[in-house]
């Protein structure tokens, strides 16, 4: 399984939002950061906002700020909103033309390994990887996305 780069994206901008309480932050300001393009980001912070996880802010003074405390904002919940595949293997998709359907026991066992890795980032929020946060080091700053890769190989233990 691999994560979207929205998913990656969302999280940065949600890091680096979570960083900078103190103030508004710009779209253009984190896609400098991080080297994302405004129109891509710009989308990304449509959906966060949608969802209730920023709150955003029009006009000549505008920006977005975390529209909660980073303790309330779960990992799992973030990666289910921003992630629309989870179809890990051809029988989850409706209509699918495997010809083991119904035959195989495969199924269950990659749809169990999702639903831990799902669960498994139920037990984090943002303020874990932040800096200082229990789960934040090196590289986790500028690549949110190894917590979930550090997941995932939790997982296959």
């Amino acid at each position: 399984m691999r994560l979207t780069t929205l998913t990656d994206y969302a999280l940065r901008l949600l890091m680096h939002v979570a960083q900078h309480p103190e103030r508004l932050c710009t779209i253009a300001e984190v896609a400098q950061t991080y080297d994302i393009s405004q129109p891509h980001l710009m989308k990304i912070t449509h959906l966060l906002g949608q969802r209730g996880w920023l709150e955003t802010t029009r006009g000549k003074n505008g920006g977005i700020r975390l529209a909660m405390a980073p303790e309330q904002i779960n990992l799992g919940a973030v990666v289910r909103d921003t992630e629309h595949d989870f179809e890990l293997v051809e029988c989850f998709a409706e209509g699918n033309s495997c010809t083991l359907s119904g035959q195989c026991g495969l199924t269950a066992i990659f749809n169990g390994a999702l639903q831990d890795f799902l669960r498994h980032l139920d037990n984090y929020t943002l303020a874990d990887v932040l800096p200082g946060g229990r789960n934040s080091g090196p590289g986790l700053k500028e690549h949110p996305i190894a917590l979930m890769r550090s997941a995932a190989r939790h997982i296959e233990r």
